[in-house]
């Protein structure tokens, strides 16, 4: 029951917020202007300055654990290459591929990674090497996929395509931010509390404003239309991924704070960031918004299973 109620105090709020973002739509609170204003902001500024903060505050020097950091990289890197690879191979509708990949692989490994960690064991502990080995993934990842799958790919050759997705790559602002944050983690940079509090508030921003915007635009019936391939990257998204990587991870003596934490990267809900990629790289925003509320709303359900199960066989304390 604690677990239960400890799944549910972390995901209910996040649903929560969504829900709201949908009811001030509906009283005309906030509008689509709004919402479309708030995702270039979130996308452009918020965004970037939390995965840098993420990044920047781990010491890579002292605390790298290059097997357990290899571990996350190849898990997450053969997570997305073989999802990837099924989505083009089985979907009809190629449309929605950039979309479903990315509602498929894409946890919210820095926003509920930390936070579940310091719940159970209270401190980060190995949240910020997971995210070492994730999330810089997650994000190039989603640009290239994004790019070569794009509703408007412009008759692009493959050579263009290619081009297209690196020259992607080098401009979004999220990479941009990760790349400042490996360096400043690298180089132990502190910097003054002003500039440091500045970051945090824009950071702390990303995650209520991308849910606000993902409840001001969630259309209810559109989303029912494409509620096979919601279901179905809510499948691989809570479950079978964690499925196969789990009991692996366990048999190279992963435990404790390593295996949360990897439980997070493989099974948590997926992350509002997807949304705001796909609605500002032409991706199918409304397939993204629909794996973003569809996982958030059955995760307390599966992350509580995988957490009961784990404490069941004693991997975890």
């Amino acid at each position: 029951m604690n677990n239960f109620l400890f799944s549910l105090n972390a995901t209910v709020p996040v649903f929560a917020v969504i829900v709201l973002g949908h009811f001030f739509k509906r009283i005309g609170l906030i509008d689509e202007h709004f919402a479309s204003v708030a995702n270039k902001f979130v996308f452009k500024a918020c965004l970037p300055c939390l995965v840098f903060q993420d990044l920047a505050d781990t010491n890579i020097r002292k605390n790298f654990d290059f097997k357990y950091v290899g571990f996350c990289f190849i898990a997450t890197l053969t997570s997305i290459l073989v999802v990837w690879f099924l989505a083009k191979k089985f979907m009809r509708d190629k449309s929605m591929v950039g979309a479903f990949v990315q509602g498929a692989y894409r946890s919210s490994a820095a926003i509920l990674g930390i936070a579940f960690i310091q719940n159970i064991y209270g401190t980060s502990g190995m949240a910020p090497l997971m995210i070492i080995g994730s999330v810089p993934l997650y994000n190039i990842f989603a640009v290239i996929i994004l790019t070569l799958e794009s509703n408007n790919k412009e008759n692009f050759g493959d050579n263009s395509r290619i081009k297209h997705a690196l020259k992607n790559i080098l401009k979004n602002p999220i990479i941009i931010g990760i790349f400042f944050g490996l360096a400043a983690s690298f180089l132990n940079i502190n910097f003054p509390r002003m500039i440091d509090k500045t970051i945090n508030n824009l950071a702390v921003m990303a995650s209520p404003l991308a849910l606000i915007s993902i409840g001001a635009t969630f259309e209810g019936r559109k989303a029912l239309a494409k509620i096979k391939p919601t279901m179905a990257a809510s499948l691989i998204k809570l479950v079978v991924l964690a499925g196969i990587f789990l009991p692996v991870a366990a048999y190279f003596g992963f435990r404790d704070q390593k295996l949360i934490a990897i439980v997070i990267m493989l099974a948590s809900p997926c992350t509002p960031t997807s949304y705001i990629m796909a609605k500002n790289m032409d991706g199918d925003d409304t397939l993204a918004a629909s794996i973003v509320v569809s996982t958030t709303l059955f995760s307390s359900v599966t992350l509580t299973g995988w957490i009961f199960l784990m404490k069941s066989l004693s991997l975890i304390q």
